[in-house]
């Protein structure tokens, strides 16, 4: 008898779970994965070939500069919201969400040298894979922001990077393992799952990107089974980022011939 009255409570707490990860990712991570898909399909079905299409990084939101900054910034500031979510969903009382996800200072010096050797194993073969994608053309051509813009313009994408390192590691990872453990779903379906929805919202730039966001998910995914951590992935995602937002675009001055999008 006491166990049949818990029946019902499970069944309530495994669809309120699954109802919570849907508005989730409906709010955040979710909705850009169904904007990229059909961004990709209208791509694929353009009479321009994929390898002379381009997809703008952290393009400017207005020409006069304080409207500019102003809407970057507001942009950062209210993607940060999804993360801010489901931290707050994740609390319990007696409960700290940052450390159940390994997102704290506890051990900073692990986390930081995990997060560069991290960014070792996943920089190089995604840089090795985005340039076979343009060479084999099924990756489009990715525009960055010009770094001397405004004074403000390296700053705000420096915090660019950190929102979307945020976004994708707190919530693909962190919380989306924690939700579907509670789920009873077996660690490497949960890693497969988060990896395909990772490359789902990179989509729009292409085959390549996809495919080169799924391993780097499997990768993420396995190492927070295994760390427990969040704060290692952050770290890489961010350098990586950063690397994009601002490295790409000085060696696409460099070497224009080879990352520059058809003319």
């Amino acid at each position: 008898m006491p166990q049949a009255s818990l029946l019902p409570s499970f069944r309530l707490d495994r669809s309120r779970n699954y109802w919570e990860i849907g508005i989730v990712l409906a709010l955040s991570l979710g909705a850009s994965a169904v904007y990229s898909i059909v961004s990709i399909v209208a791509r694929l079905t353009d009479t321009t070939p994929l390898a002379d299409q381009s997809a703008t990084l952290n393009g400017s939101q207005s020409p006069r500069e304080w409207l500019d900054f102003t809407y970057q910034f507001l942009g950062i500031a209210f993607g940060l919201g999804a993360v801010a979510l489901v931290m707050f969903l994740l609390w319990r009382p007696g409960q700290n969400p940052f450390t159940r996800l390994g997102f704290d200072l506890t051990r900073p010096g692990k986390d930081v040298s995990g997060g560069f050797g991290l960014l070792l194993v996943i920089g190089i073969p995604g840089l090795a894979l985005y340039l076979a994608g343009r060479a084999l053309g099924f990756t489009v051509a990715v525009v960055p922001s010009p770094l001397d813009t405004f004074w403000w313009t390296i700053p705000i994408l420096v915090f660019a990077a950190l929102k979307a390192a945020l976004v994708e590691e707190i919530i693909v990872v962190g919380y989306l393992f924690t939700r579907l453990r509670e789920l009873g779903w077996s660690p490497w379906i949960i890693i497969v799952s988060s990896a395909t929805l990772r490359g789902s919202y990179h989509l729009y730039q292409g085959i390549g990107p996809f495919f080169g966001n799924v391993a780097m998910g499997v990768v993420f995914g396995w190492c927070y089974t295994r760390w427990g951590r969040t704060m290692p992935l952050v770290v890489t995602h961010w350098l990586l980022d950063i690397l994009s937002f601002v490295g790409y675009p000085l060696a696409l001055a460099w070497w224009p011939e080879l990352l520059a999008p058809a003319s």
